[in-house]
């Protein structure tokens, strides 16, 4: 059975969020700099998108760098930088000819005038396109992300904008920075490590979690296919329990 057929008999999430994890190691296994894994792991990206594309997904997010990544070594932080820029550039035309709609999120305020104009010119060129929303997450925390949401309610709320019964669940998510988003389905993180890292921590609510131990740079279309079906094979109750989920009666199925 081809990739394909086995995508479409599959339950394909919707939104999946990727921990980009091991770049260092992968290096450092092969005698190199750190800076080389980070390198190598853009054809990585590249796959990903691939697949996330051709397989119905609808929005990719992926922590490009984390609010916490500054503490790094000043010569890795500053290739990063730079990567980043220069992959923005090369990238860019790519990703608009197949369709697919580029986003930064983040606290993009501490990045030189430079890259911010490089993120403002590929969001315009790709912002109509459809067949996939791609997310950077770049100098983004989850904790900020909902203090930053917090602070722009807080504003509407003393501007009189809003009201204080605004302050919902569903009112919440808008003011986050994946509004207008389908809900994060699956989350997955290279490189061996179990945790989130700070990542997407509001929209991971309910999302399925898949840890590898596949370093980033060899996470190619096979790597992201299993974690599509083992995400496929899984039962999502949201708090109810399996026979509740399985009922066909939309009167006892209130989940």
């Amino acid at each position: 059975m081809t990739e394909n057929s086995t995508i479409k008999t599959l339950k394909v999430p919707q939104h999946v969020g990727i921990i980009m994890d091991g770049n260092g190691r992968w290096a450092q296994l092969r005698g190199k700099r750190r800076t080389f894994g980070h390198k190598a792991g853009i054809e990585a990206v590249r796959a990903a998108v691939r697949f996330a594309r051709s397989s119905g997904i609808k929005s990719l997010t992926l922590f490009a760098f984390s609010s916490e990544n500054w503490k790094r070594p000043q010569e890795e932080v500053s290739m990063l930088m730079e990567l980043f820029a220069l992959v923005l550039g090369s990238e860019v035309k790519r990703l608009h000819k197949n369709n697919i709609k580029l986003k930064v999120i983040g606290d993009t305020s501490a990045f030189s005038t430079k890259l911010l104009e490089k993120i403002k010119k590929a969001e315009a060129l790709t912002h109509n396109n459809d067949a996939l929303a791609l997310n950077v997450a770049a100098n983004y925390g989850g904790r900020w992300d909902i203090v930053n949401a917090a602070k722009v309610m807080s504003t509407k709320l003393v501007n009189g904008e809003i009201s204080s019964d605004d302050f919902t669940e569903s009112t919440f998510s808008e003011h986050i920075s994946t509004s207008g988003m389908p809900e994060l389905d699956l989350l997955v993180r290279t490189g061996g490590d179990h945790r989130i890292s700070n990542f997407l921590l509001w929209q991971s609510a309910y999302a399925e979690l898949f840890f590898t131990d596949i370093l980033w740079p060899d996470f190619n279309e096979e790597g992201f296919q299993a974690a599509v079906e083992d995400f496929s094979s899984r039962q999502r109750r949201y708090g109810c329990t399996g026979e509740q989920m399985m009922t066909k009666d939309p009167e006892q199925q209130q989940c």
